[in-house]
């Protein structure tokens, strides 16, 4: 199999350019009432109404600036995958 190589290559070009990647300071904020996983989970749930909004209007986004940082990146991750249905629908077997 000459694609493993190939593959290997791949993720550890992957892994070494995600290394150097940081979210700008500005971005996070510890102050009340800045969004949080809560939030994030939420803004996950709605992106697909909100990215059609968004072309619509400049009022609407799809990510709140600024947010927690991390924890609302994990909460907007399991609301798109997991509420969104992405890990529902791809697992579903085909009957024929």
């Amino acid at each position: 199999m000459r694609a493993a190589p190939r593959l290997i290559a791949a993720l550890a070009l992957a892994l070494l350019v995600s290394a150097c990647a940081r979210q700008v300071d500005a971005g996070v904020s510890e102050a009340a009432g800045t969004p949080g996983f809560w939030w994030g989970l939420w803004h996950g749930f709605i992106f697909p109404w909100a990215w059609i909004g968004s072309l619509f209007s400049d009022q609407i986004a799809v990510y709140a600036v600024p947010n927690r940082g991390g924890w609302y990146d994990f909460g907007f991750f399991v609301g798109i995958t997991v509420l969104g249905g992405g890990s529902f629908f791809g697992s579903r077997s085909r009957k024929d």
